[in-house]
């Protein structure tokens, strides 16, 4: 048997489709599950086992083999038995309806019903619910039979490597004394993602990130690492320089990957980040994480993670799931002091000093 599975093409959500994934892995041990996949996310899946493997596909690219034409003649060369999708997209629905599969599983929504075969009604697109519990919903339909709920992800020894790498030779302040760092991470660091692609009315102001970091270094003596994806590696710049401080480190020198953000999240006592993907690296790693949420509404992205905390300002305009502020002052971001932050940091490491660390 082989199956091919459409991937979302946000890494948050790839995160969030881990438990549906597993449960499908689960369920038809024996066959083959092929990904279709954005080639950004491949990454996110990587050493997880939950595919065996890859089909990059992206309209819009530059590389002819990674289009609609191209990819349609891969599947079908594939002869895929089943093809499940969790995109909503009606493209996607073409694309599977095309591959010839006998079965073809997804959402009824965008008028794409009549190419599945197995059809789940989604649930109203005006009442925020949980993405994971829809992609959950298209594993029952094939008849999986365990569903958890537990997200999954792991860091390959390369980018464990290349993690300890970043850290060989530097110096950091750890339990009020200098230390050299050698061969591994330090002890105790916080991470901060500060970043997202969905757009800048969720970016927490980055003067905000770097007197943020400066606390956490001064009063807390901590480490502070910030990750990056491309876009953000001058933001993580300046606001490792802004921070004025030897033990507030960034990653934007060095070259931007996944799974160096995996590795570096898994290893840290505590994460800070804006609401988007990485955030969803923490839950895996068992890593408490303070999500700093503006204009999206908490519950599309809940995953029920005992150790994350959400701050969220309740506003009159908000949340109102736009990418840039329509009223232009960004308030339910920019009015979510420092202060509180720092106050949700002091709780998270307080807590996790009590708790153990997911291998």
């Amino acid at each position: 048997m082989k199956l091919a599975i459409f991937l979302p093409n946000w890494i948050g959500d790839v995160v969030m489709a881990t438990p549906a994934l597993r449960a499908i892995r689960n369920e038809f041990s024996s066959a083959e599950i092929v990904g279709v996949m954005r080639p950004y996310v491949a990454d996110v899946l990587a050493g997880t086992g939950l595919i065996d493997r890859e089909l990059f596909y992206n309209p819009r690219s530059k590389d002819s083999s990674q289009r609609d034409i191209s990819l349609i003649r891969r599947l079908r060369a594939e002869r895929c038995d089943t093809v499940v999708l969790l995109p909503n997209s009606f493209r996607s629905g073409v694309l599977a309806w095309l591959t010839g599969a006998r079965r073809r599983v997804g959402f009824a929504r965008d008028l794409r019903s009549w190419l599945l075969t197995d059809r789940v009604v989604p649930k109203s697109k005006s009442t925020p619910h949980p993405v994971m519990d829809e992609y959950l919903r298209l594993a029952d339909r094939m008849g999986c039979r365990s569903l958890a709920t537990k997200t999954e992800l792991a860091v390959s020894p390369e980018d464990q490597a290349r993690l300890d790498e970043f850290w060989s030779g530097r110096w950091v302040t750890e339990n009020q004394e200098w230390k050299q760092i050698t061969s591994q991470s330090p002890a105790n660091y916080v991470c901060l993602n500060t970043g997202g692609a969905f757009g800048a009315a969720k970016n927490w102001p980055r003067e905000y990130f770097a007197a943020l970091a400066r606390r956490i270094a001064t009063e807390l003596n901590r480490s502070v690492l910030i990750v990056c994806g491309p876009a953000e590696r001058d933001d993580a710049r300046w606001i490792a320089e802004q921070a004025r401080h030897p033990s507030v480190l960034s990653l934007a020198d060095t070259p931007p990957s996944i799974g160096l953000t995996k590795a570096a999240i898994r290893s840290a006592q505590l994460l800070v980040t804006t609401d988007s993907g990485p955030r969803h690296f923490a839950a895996p790693f068992g890593t408490p994480v303070i999500t700093l949420f503006g204009p999206t509404h908490i519950e599309w992205s809940e995953t029920r993670y005992e150790l994350a905390e959400h701050l969220q300002l309740k506003l009159d305009c908000g949340p109102c799931q736009q990418r840039e502020c329509p009223l232009k002052h960004h308030r339910c971001l920019r009015d979510l002091s420092v202060e509180n932050v720092y106050a949700a940091v002091q709780r998270q490491l307080q807590r996790r000093s009590s708790l153990p660390k997911v291998a």
